[in-house]
């Protein structure tokens, strides 16, 4: 008698995976595993740093009066108005001893580079370090020397020829001017130190102004104003130090690149009056 061989339930059947079934296994078991090993990555990364910051400039022109300075630099460190002025009349900042803490004439014109660290003091700092390493050179030192100068007076005249001449060749004879009135005794007569006095810039100096009370009258006293009236660069006081020979004692601008020098008083005058139409005439 045969017995019939038993068949497996159907319940029991090895489940077989379709195509569609094998493809999304994999690529479940492939993402685990990417995902296993880019999470370490992504923690041992280090922080990313931040780029350098990029210093901006400030400019300080040749011939800028240190109010204006002041002005700049507060502008340009983003600090409350009158800060660096209030910085300045601190001690400490390297000044020579001549310039009694003032340190007009000091503040060399060049472009200074300004980053979020900057303070007044520090940029004040490098103004006059600055200056002292260009008018420190054996140039200017034996130059005023050789004229019988302090260093101080170089750079006073430096600042006087600075405000009144347009090009390197009126600086030096500017400065010659200079030298032959102090010379004879003559009042300077410089209507920019009269403008100094009054904290204006104009080419109208009136009667009235040169009757002005104030050491920086140059057309009522002799000799140098107390301190220079600006912050010149190196031509102004390398003009200072060797101007050209020559015998002139009167200058005027007659207009803008004509500029004529004289010894002659009538000369001067007839400049003057020639001064004097042109502005008359001149279109505001």
């Amino acid at each position: 008698m045969r017995f019939p061989i038993p068949r497996k339930p159907r319940g029991h059947r090895r489940p077989r995976l379709t195509r569609r079934g094998r493809l999304v296994l994999i690529t479940g078991v492939l993402a685990l595993v990417a995902a296993g090993t880019l999470v370490p990555l992504l923690l041992m990364r280090e922080p990313a740093t931040p780029p350098p910051e990029q210093p901006r400039s400030l400019l300080v022109p040749e011939g800028w009066r240190s109010t204006q300075v002041y002005e700049a630099v507060d502008k340009a460190l983003g600090v409350p108005p009158g800060t660096t002025r209030t910085t300045a009349a601190s001690p400490g900042l390297g000044l020579p001893a001549a310039a009694g803490g003032n340190p007009e004439g000091f503040l060399f014109p060049a472009t200074y580079p300004i980053v979020d660290a900057t303070t007044p003091r520090g940029l004040l700092r490098y103004m006059i370090d600055t200056a002292g390493e260009r008018f420190g050179t054996p140039r200017v030192t034996q130059g005023s020397q050789r004229n019988s100068l302090t260093l101080y007076e170089t750079v006073t005249i430096a600042s006087i020829v600075q405000a009144e001449a347009d090009t390197e060749e009126d600086m030096g004879k500017v400065a010659r001017v200079i030298h032959n009135r102090l010379a004879r005794g003559m009042p300077l007569q410089m209507d920019s130190t009269l403008n100094y006095a009054l904290g204006r810039s104009t080419l109208d100096t009136s009667h009235a102004d040169t009757r002005l009370d104030s050491p920086y009258n140059t057309y009522a006293g002799t000799g140098l104003p107390p301190t220079p009236i600006g912050n010149p660069g190196e031509q102004a006081v390398h003009a200072a130090i060797d101007p050209p020979p020559g015998d002139w004692l009167y200058f005027v601008t007659v207009r803008p690149g004509d500029t004529r020098f004289t010894d002659d008083y009538a000369e001067q005058l007839r400049n003057v009056e020639e001064f004097n139409a042109h502005r008359r005439t001149a279109t505001p």
